[in-house]
């Protein structure tokens, strides 16, 4: 009786989210990208860029997940991304016209835009699935 019950728990294996919110890193990459494009311009439009891009650095840590690592390299770590993000932005703005067409110029939003609905789909599907009564 003994075997019987040690060879059910063999099969037993928990599994934990490697990959904790890859979906909002690309829609944060893209995010800053599209920041970086606005980033000498003052107005309106780039303090809400600005406050969303903060908002992204740092609120997707509280989704539910199996795995969470530690706050503060959380947001180092994305807080690195988020300024690649504006670098490149900076760079893909200054060689729009010359390097880059100037009809490519919105490819970092239509970017944004795909990332945002496939993380969106992600999230809604990782709340609503059906999980198991503990």
């Amino acid at each position: 009786m003994k075997e019987l019950t040690q060879a059910a728990n063999i099969g037993v294996e928990t599994t934990g989210s490697k990959h904790f919110a890859i979906d909002t890193t690309f829609v944060l990459f893209f995010m800053a990208v599209e920041f970086g494009q606005i980033v000498g311009r003052f107005g309106l439009d780039t303090v809400v860029f600005a406050v969303t891009l903060l908002l992204l650095v740092a609120l997707p840590y509280f989704l539910p997940a199996d795995d969470k690592i530690d706050f503060g390299s959380w947001v180092i770590g994305r807080t690195f991304i988020a300024g690649f993000g504006v670098v490149v932005g900076t760079l893909f703005k200054m060689s729009l016209g010359s390097l880059i067409p100037e009809t490519l110029s919105f490819l970092p939003m239509t970017l944004l835009i795909l990332t945002s609905l496939a993380s969106c789909y992600v999230q809604f599907y990782g709340l609503l699935k059906l999980r198991p009564a503990k």
